[in-house]
């Protein structure tokens, strides 16, 4: 089953579009990692799948819903975080966690997500306003965000920017471990090739608004297979700039 399908998609924010004519689809089970230089529509995309840009042309499928005509069908399966910048300073990091339960139409707070808080030293911050948090506990309360309600697509923009090397590591063994189980799939839009060396199971490279390059799950073992800096070279040369 695709947890994602994106087919002939155009966005933009003014005249001009920066998505054009995108087309991806992710298998459940699925880590794919988005990559691009800054500026070429990744966030943009995540955007667009959480509903808050417009779609000027084409469609998004999630877990099977159509966004645009069954749109909380969709968001139900749907986990976003959002950008560390987006959480409301004025509230506790209990409150955002609550809010975002009750939106999903849960009773409580999933257990698993609970656990993952605590794995991450979070959870003595949580009676705290969010704007005294740190970037890195804003990352870590944006991805306890998105992963509420068992989402079946996981949708994260830079999320282990600002997290110190522990907590990306086990935020990286409980994302795994999701995939493992098939519970979901996984869309990081990220500059780290170490991600996609030791996570990613296939890749895209964006570049001015359109796919310029996939590489499927055997491609990335064969340019694993080969060490050195082989995948960092493989990027280069699809996109002519070097990716950080």
């Amino acid at each position: 089953m695709n947890t994602l399908e994106i087919q002939d998609l155009y966005a933009g924010y003014g005249v001009q579009p920066v998505l054009r004519g995108i087309n991806l689809h992710i298998e459940a089970g699925t880590w794919f990692c988005l990559l691009g230089p800054n500026g070429v529509g990744k966030s943009t995309l995540v955007h667009c799948l959480s509903g808050r840009l417009e779609v000027r042309q084409g469609s998004i499928r999630i877990c099977g819903h159509a966004l645009q005509t069954e749109l909380l069908a969709a968001k139900s399966r749907l986990g976003v975080a959002c950008a560390p910048e987006q959480l409301p300073g004025l509230l506790t990091g209990w409150q955002c966690l609550e809010i975002y339960a009750s939106a999903k139409g849960l009773t409580q707070i999933d257990p698993a997500v609970l656990e993952l808080a605590e794995a991450l030293s979070v959870v003595g911050y949580l009676d705290r306003y969010v704007d005294t948090y740190s970037l890195g506990t804003r990352q870590k309360v944006c991805v306890l965000l998105a992963l509420l309600g068992d989402p079946g697509l996981i949708v994260l923009d830079e999320a282990f920017n600002g997290l110190d090397p522990r907590s990306a590591m086990l935020l990286k063994q409980h994302l795994s471990a999701r995939l493992a189980a098939q519970r979901c799939s996984i869309l990081l839009a990220t500059h780290s090739l170490d991600i996609v060396e030791h996570y990613g199971d296939v890749a895209a490279l964006l570049l001015d608004g359109r796919i310029a390059q996939a590489w499927t799950a055997v491609e990335l073992g064969a340019l694993r297979a080969r060490g050195g800096n082989a995948l960092e070279q493989a990027l280069s040369v699809a996109s002519g700039v070097m990716m950080a």
